[in-house]
């Protein structure tokens, strides 16, 4: 249990719970061509405009490189080729949504932001499953929401950076920056 010292500061956990609360239910959310996606804002670091990319040889045509943010390299991944559609070309609503999931840090190529959504987990459900191409795309997806009239798919952030060559790229670039 949380207790305020004789300072009169509230001890830490009682903060961090707090602001998962403030954040439970709040979702980040995109378009990709005339589909709304939703990302929880707990692994939301920040919304940049496009960057220069460093481009990787070989790799898969989803990483799009690499940025330096601030001193950091971050690879980036295109969400829009992730989910296998077509590519298309970044314009000034493009920009790179800055995530932490599991302790790596990476940026995904949105075609632009919407808003700040609120959802509760009864406006939740599973998403149904379809022929093959749904059913890759919805590797990503953990549920549908229903809200003011749309339907947007909310991505399980793990899934979607799940990726060996992503890894490699954190874990180096992580040890060079030490």
């Amino acid at each position: 249990m949380a207790e305020e010292t004789k300072d009169g500061i509230v001890d830490e956990e009682l903060e961090e719970e707090f602001s998962e609360d403030t954040q439970k239910g709040r979702f980040m959310t995109f378009q990709i061509g005339k589909e709304y996606y939703g990302i929880s804002i707990s692994y939301v670091n920040e919304i940049i405009v496009m960057q220069p990319i460093t481009t990787i040889p070989e790799v898969k045509d989803y990483i799009k490189g690499l940025i330096n943010l601030r001193g950091k390299i971050v690879p980036v991944i295109d969400v829009r080729m992730r989910f296998d559609m077509e590519p298309t070309e970044y314009n000034d609503r493009t920009c790179i949504i800055v995530l932490s999931v599991d302790s790596m840090t990476i940026g995904l190529i949105v075609e632009q932001i919407a808003e700040v959504s609120t959802i509760m987990e009864e406006d939740i459900s599973l998403p149904p499953s379809l022929g093959k191409k749904d059913r890759e795309r919805n590797k990503f997806v953990y549920g549908l929401a229903r809200t003011e009239g749309t339907v947007k798919l909310l991505i399980d952030p793990q899934k979607l950076i799940q990726d060996e060559e992503l890894e490699t790229f954190e874990r180096r670039y992580e040890k060079e920056e030490q």
